[in-house]
Formats: structure tokens, sequence, C-alpha cells
């Protein structure tokens, strides 16, 4: 396989803070289709990579290709457009809008809610809020006020969001964190319905849920990948066992 079958291909990133090396000499490839965990200690740079990724940090060195094309040099704005969407730890959804109005002013065409507020919902866009609502479990609450849902429900939420926008490449940061047993079970099921026709990349602690939903694990340590694979390969290395219980 060649380094441009990937969806997302990281040479050699590096980003420096003060003269600290958070991510160091990083490579990592994404496949078209992959779910890929990334687990590790605190500081391990796990956020800093999606940062970079999404351009919210700009890298010190290296190389990150989307779909064959480098991103270090483009906005955080010409990343999104290209196909990827991230969510962050803490949601951002209009808490006073709808479930419904929150997908509509998602969607592309809308650029923010003015944007939105003053186009016209077509049936386009409405045939794709209501594809989206099913595919995050809330068909039964598009009226519902956001601010009124659960909390694993406002997540939902926001991945559906960034749906709208049908990146290829998803980017969640702790998405269980506060949820309880069901909702993770829920999010979990989310996860792999949404990764049919899109690569994921997911930070997460809970090991269960990752076992449950990673098709590849990356292990994370001081900026560099300590072990790659399977679950179970992974959690039986020395290295892995090592970071987690030394820390």
């Amino acid at each position: 396989m060649s380094n441009s079958d990937f969806v997302l291909a990281i040479e050699d990133l590096t980003v420096s803070f003060d003269g600290f090396k958070a991510i160091d000499a990083l490579t990592l490839y994404v496949d078209k289709g992959e779910l890929r965990v990334i687990i590790g200690p605190n500081g391990a740079g796990k956020t800093t990579l999606l940062d970079l990724i999404c351009g919210k940090t700009k890298a010190s060195g290296g190389s990150i290709k989307f779909k064959n094309n480098e991103m270090t040099k483009l906005a955080e704005h010409q990343i999104v457009r290209s196909g990827i969407g991230r969510k962050f730890q803490t949601p951002s959804i209009y808490e006073n809008l709808s479930v419904f109005k929150n997908l509509e002013v998602s969607f592309p065409r809308g650029r923010g809610v003015f944007g939105a507020l003053a186009f016209k919902c077509t049936d386009d866009v409405k045939a794709r809020i209501e594809e989206v609502a099913a595919e995050i479990g809330l068909a039964d609450q598009l009226n519902t006020e956001a601010g009124l849902l659960s909390h694993g429900q406002k997540q939902w939420l926001e991945i559906g969001m960034l749906l709208m926008q049908d990146p290829e490449l998803l980017m969640l940061d702790e998405p269980i964190a506060g949820m309880s047993v069901r909702e993770r079970e829920l999010t979990a099921e989310l996860l792999e319905r949404i990764c049919r026709n899109r690569s994921m990349i997911v930070i997460e602690h809970d090991m269960d849920f990752v076992k449950k939903i990673a098709h590849k694990v990356t292990v994370m340590h001081q900026g560099k990948i300590l072990a790659e694979g399977p679950m179970d390969k992974v959690q039986n290395d020395p290295k892995v066992i090592d970071v987690y219980l030394g820390h």
C-alpha cells in the first residue's frame, strides 16, 4: 500500500512549545473507513495531535497529508472544508435552538447561525437533517430545545452537527466522558454506524469502550507512538503496561 492510499498520512510530525517537544517526529497512517483510537497517559500529546491535524496548532516540522493533500500550511476553515470534522471535549451546541435548527445551521451552505437563519430550508437540507437525526438517535427529538437534552444526547447532537458537513475524517476527543452506562453503549453503536463510510480518530480513556469500538489502537507516550495494533496486542505489550502502571 503506498502512502497515497491512506486517508490520513502523518510523517515526522513535530511541534515544540518553548523547546519542549509535545509531539516528537510522529508518524501515523489512517485507512479509509477505519476507526482508530488513540490512548495514552495524560500529557502524552493526544489532544495536541488533533490540534495539529485540524490546524488549531501549527507544526514545527513534518507533514500531514489528508487524501494526499498537505494540510500543515492551511488555515483551520480550509481544513474543515477539505473534509475534516473535529469535536472538542465540551459540546458547543446552540442550547436555545431546537435539535432541528442546530443541525440546520451546521449545513455547509448556512456558514454559521446568521447565514443559516437567512436561507430557506430546502427539501435536500431537510432530508439531510432527518437522515443525520436518525443516525445519531435523535429522530424523535427534532423539535426539542437542545438545552433540554440529556448530557449524552447533547454529545450526539454535536456529532450530528459535524455529520451535516459529511466529513471524511471525524475526530472525537473523549466522546463518552460523563455519560451513563446506557449512553456509552449507544455511543459505541453510533460510532460503529457512522464509521461505515468515513474514517475516525477517537481519543478515549475508558478501556472497555476502546475495546468495543477500535479497529486499531495507537498508544502515545511523551509525544511519540509507543505501540500500535489491535487492542489485545497493545494491552499485552510490556512497554504499554509499564507506562500505564508506572504512572
